[in-house]
């Protein structure tokens, strides 16, 4: 190794802190909390209906309030950490989320709780952006790829934990037990960022994109309004359309400002690159079907099967709990090496999407038929989300590495809001179609089993409730089967291009996974202005 490349080599690897595990588990504990609210709302959906009198419009915006502004401010608050000091954005985070958890845990009515929610979102996005930057700070080339390792694991046990912890809590607390929970864990964290944790920053880093993540907000939330709306209001409605008028412009707006700004929370040009497009819609179709599923299935297991809230919770845990493993274990990755990621993702996303169908059309009645579709969806996820990310990273060149941690994170917020949004209004449109006279105009379960008058009318709200469920579910299942498609063919596109320039400059191949302790080819650039960018950001 020449003087230089050993110099740069030092530089990039810092020394080993003292106290890098205890930081590590400190780091791993907060964002087990983030991750948690990103689920553990979902099994007290009957008593928020109960106690809160919560329509299913309120228990969306409930859920999606927390991840939609969270996914909104990610991109922005890892600039700004890198900007002002990652270890203050870490202690300010703790901080937000912690005062959001204490405001939630003891709202009293459902527009409350959605706004503590959405405070919440701004102290995860805080938490979710530094965590990782953290861990690549304190520990060294050799122990770093263990540590990230290790906080990968909890961002999958956080998924299959949210549903359970939740469920304990609420059978033997009220609701507001579940956000109560973090604050301890938010107030030790807090303590030990601040005596722990060292300063780190990049001063001349890019400056925060405000107007864009102003945009970018007002656009995803004036469209899930609109989603969210449309069953009550009617499709064609003033307010349904102009609410989607406004998100989809905003949108618009934010997508030419991106274009134009000189510090980009996103760079547009990035979606010339099939590659890139390829990995984004396989990766908000899988967060899709994750999101709108456990949404459907925490209400299908207590609404309609009649399960508590803890076994909801413990029934649901098959499906996590089979992607734990198969990482772990290192099946997923040497299946990704095996096939290839464009086909690793559409056998991963046809899986998940097969999982789905088998809950709706199996699990119906019983939740026998409902494991099975459980534990394929598990080896679905555990396929397709690791290969996405590494498409996403790969189409990202390494001066932008920062921004494509931003996207895959951002990628799953948005769909995982969408997913609870579209396949909601699946249900809401499916259930006021088929609910009886008795009930019409009811705006939940709950509420339309108070109208109903007789026992026949009571089974057929149940039944409405059931059908709703299992056609959103079909839904979810017809668009990440289709994502799954879209996404395999545009990636073996790119990497048939790939393969064909490094052909013709006599170059290895750039397309192969690398297997673990080897280091991958740079991929070429994509070409026309994306490609230009790619070289100017170098």
């Amino acid at each position: 190794m020449s003087p230089v490349a050993s110099a740069a080599a030092t530089a990039e690897s810092p020394p080993r802190h003292p106290t890098r595990w205890i930081i590590l588990g400190v780091i791993c504990l907060a964002q087990l909390t983030v991750l948690l609210d990103n689920t553990i709302l979902n099994v007290a959906v009957p008593s928020l209906n109960k106690e809160l009198g919560a329509s299913t419009a309120d228990i969306q915006w409930m859920i999606n309030a927390y991840s939609l502004v969270q996914s909104g401010l990610l991109l922005t608050a890892g600039n700004a950490a890198d900007r002002y000091g990652r270890k203050k954005m870490l202690a300010g985070g703790l901080v937000l989320f912690g005062i959001g958890s204490l405001v939630a845990g003891f709202a009293q009515s459902a527009g409350q709780l959605i706004a503590a929610r959405a405070g919440m979102g701004i102290g995860g996005a805080l938490l979710m952006t530094t965590t990782l930057a953290v861990v690549v700070q304190i520990f060294d080339n050799e122990e770093r790829p263990k540590a990230i390792g290790i906080w990968g694991a909890v961002n999958s046990l956080g998924f299959a934990a949210g549903p359970l912890i939740g469920g304990t809590l609420l059978n033997h607390f009220w609701w507001g037990s579940i956000f109560l929970i973090n604050l301890p864990v938010a107030v030790l964290g807090l303590i030990a960022v601040l005596k722990l944790v060292p300063e780190s920053k990049n001063p001349s880093g890019d400056r925060p994109d405000l107007p864009g993540a102003l945009l970018s907000m007002i656009g995803m939330v004036a469209v899930v309004f609109a989603i969210i709306s449309g069953p009550d209001h009617g499709w064609l409605s003033a307010r349904v359309l102009g609410s989607a008028v406004v998100g989809l412009v905003a949108l618009a707006v934010f997508a030419r400002w991106e274009l134009h700004t000189p510090h980009p929370m996103l760079d547009m040009h990035f979606f010339r690159d099939r590659k890139f497009v390829g990995a984004v819609a396989g990766g908000i179709l899988v967060a899709f079907g994750m999101g709108g599923s456990m949404f459907l299935l925490t209400q299908h297991l207590q609404m309609v099967l009649g399960y508590a809230p803890l076994e909801a919770g413990l029934r649901t845990a098959p499906l996590a709990l089979t992607a734990v493993v198969l990482s772990f274990s290192g099946i997923a990755g040497k299946l990704m090496i095996k096939m290839g990621t464009p086909r690793t993702i559409t056998v991963g996303m046809t899986l998940l999407a097969a999982g789905l169908a088998a809950i709706s059309l199996l699990g119906a009645d019983s939740y026998s038929g409902m494991l099975a579709g459980l534990i394929v969806m598990g080896v679905g996820v555990a396929l397709s989300m690791p290969a996405m990310a590494n498409a996403i990273m790969s189409a990202i060149p390494p001066a932008k590495a920062g921004v494509g941690a931003g996207v895959n994170g951002t990628l799953m917020e948005c769909g995982q809001g969408l997913g609870v949004a579209v396949l909601g209004a699946v249900l809401n449109s499916r259930f006021a179609a088929l609910i009886p006279a008795a009930a019409a105009g009811a705006g939940s379960l709950p509420a339309a089993l108070a109208a109903a008058r007789t026992d026949a009318d009571c089974a057929a709200v149940r039944d409405a409730f059931a059908a709703g469920i299992q056609t959103s579910q079909l839904v979810g299942a017809a668009a990440v089967f289709a994502g799954g498609v879209v996404a395999g063919v545009l990636l073996g596109r790119a990497e048939r291009a790939e393969r064909a320039a490094a052909a013709q400059r006599g170059a290895p191949d750039a397309t192969a996974v690398p297997v673990a302790g080897e280091t991958a080819a740079p991929a070429p650039e994509a070409g026309g202005q994306a490609g230009r960018s790619r070289a100017e950001a170098e």
